[in-house]
């Protein structure tokens, strides 16, 4: 049999219900994985081992008199350090917050916990989530596993790399502009990006409210190494919590009837696209074909203007109402990320926010109109590979290209859309991924065809970065 941490979580679990192995030897695989790899990528930074210990124990007592189990018992889990862990500081990855303990777990962490998880270790992220390439000033860098002088990806890059190596098999992140999503492609894991209201999501530790393009656009969600991890951790952690006003009571169905039509994207907006990324969609696309589904060639409507209105949303009101903080108690590399980006993101008045606002709303009636053709689309996440340590700190140009790279991950975001992530291979030594997005709540759906593709193409991790 393989080692434990090898495992993806069902398989985890299912070995632990079968008495193959216990919680406890789950968590000391875990432990043991990431004491001999972690150094090599710095992708946890602190593991509670003795609180695990602990709750392995108590996992392994309910198992033998009998209880209730839940589909992800004993199963270890990664905790992004700017979600709640009740007794663990939720950082942002900051010196500022190093001891910033949560009273109480969020409430994708306690609803986890129900179905069995038990939470091992924190994962490292930029300061305040707010790159595309995971460097912290309380942590230090995140390296990716596949490559020495590229990213990992952000702001989940800690939990990405975690789960590329072995260290956990489940993982939490967030996602405002493609956190849950680079991360995943540029490590080579999987990832399920919630519709807006799906999962509930709340802080002990933050004080005020967020900006409101973070209250409609950000999210918490599950990453693993299989889509079909994803659909459990999902099922697990979408619940009512009553901290949270935007959350929503839809139920998670599954798929049923014909296989949908899927729209493939290869190049979103004819804006350029990397052959190595284009490759993988393409080997994407002909897994869903082998499938059974229906394709056809055809792009999401208004692609440019939903990058630049979801770029008008998020750095005007970051302007507004987090860059002093930022500059305060960041390293210089995350406000100045933000200032190379001014020159293409003007600043708006009043009225120019007020209009951006109400663009979202017509852009995502046509990307509703489009779903009804097409129930899913297929397109690349980043339409780069992995970049270069560094590249976001080059050049205003070089930003801007960054930015467009993400055309398609952002566009999500700004209408709150659901999205599953699947790895398509490797070439040229690095991961490719895909982007399966649908309309609101197709979480399934969306899942359904990662399945698919992850069935025909198969997992491209744990892998030894050393």
């Amino acid at each position: 049999m393989a080692e434990l941490w090898e495992l993806n979580a069902l398989d985890l679990a299912a070995v632990i219900r079968n008495g193959e192995a216990s919680a406890g030897d789950a968590v000391e695989s875990c432990i043991k994985r990431i004491d001999a790899v972690n150094g090599e990528v710095n992708a946890v930074t602190v593991v509670y081992a003795d609180e695990a210990r602990a709750a392995a124990v108590a996992a392994d007592a309910k198992q033998a008199a009998g209880g209730d189990l839940g589909p992800l018992h004993g199963v270890p889990l990664g905790v992004k350090e700017n979600i709640d862990v009740q007794g663990w500081p939720t950082t942002w990855g900051v010196p500022a917050f190093a001891e910033a303990f949560a009273p109480q777990d969020a409430p994708i962490v306690a609803q986890l916990r129900e179905a069995g998880a038990i939470p091992v270790a924190a994962t490292n992220l930029p300061d305040f989530a707010l790159r595309w390439h995971t460097d912290s000033s309380l942590r230090g860098a995140t390296r990716n596993p596949w490559a020495e002088g590229r990213t990992a990806g952000g702001s989940s890059g800690g939990s990405a790399a975690a789960l590329a190596t072995g260290m956990v098999p489940l993982a939490l992140g967030n996602d405002l502009g493609g956190s849950l999503r680079v991360p995943a492609q540029f490590c080579g894991v999987s990832s399920v990006r919630p519709s807006h209201g799906r999962i509930a999501r709340a802080s002990s530790t933050m004080r005020g409210e967020l900006p409101i393009s973070f209250q409609l656009m950000y999210v918490e969600g599950p990453m693993a190494r299989s889509p079909g991890d994803l659909r459990a951790a999902l099922a697990s952690c979408c619940g009512f919590d009553a901290r949270d006003p935007w959350w929503v009571p839809a139920p998670l169905e599954e798929p049923a009837g014909d296989l949908p039509t899927i729209a493939v994207s290869t190049n979103p907006g004819g804006m350029g696209v990397n052959p190595q990324v284009a490759d993988g969609v393409r080997k994407a696309a002909d897994a869903l074909a082998d499938a059974g589904y229906p394709l056809e060639e055809a792009d999401p409507p208004d692609i440019g203007e939903a990058l630049q209105t979801w770029q008008r949303l998020l750095f005007n009101e970051v302007r507004v109402m987090m860059f002093e903080t930022i500059e305060q108690l960041s390293m210089p590399d995350a406000p100045n990320s933000l200032k190379l980006c001014e020159p293409f993101v003007p600043a708006l008045n009043q009225e120019g926010l007020v209009r951006a606002f109400a663009e979202r709303t017509r852009l995502f009636r046509d990307w509703l109109e489009f779903f009804q053709r097409y129930p899913l689309l297929l397109g690349p996440v980043s339409t780069e590979p992995p970049f270069s340590l560094g590249a976001d700190l080059e050049s205003t140009g070089r930003s801007k290209q960054m930015m467009d790279s993400m055309r398609l991950v952002v566009a999500v975001n700004l209408m709150g859309l659901p999205v599953s992530v699947v790895p398509a291979g490797v070439a040229e030594g690095l991961p490719q991924a895909v982007q399966v997005i649908g309309p609101p709540f197709s979480e399934a759906r969306c899942l359904q065809a990662g399945a698919a593709i992850d069935a025909a193409l198969g997992a491209i991790t744990p892998i030894d970065p050393r």
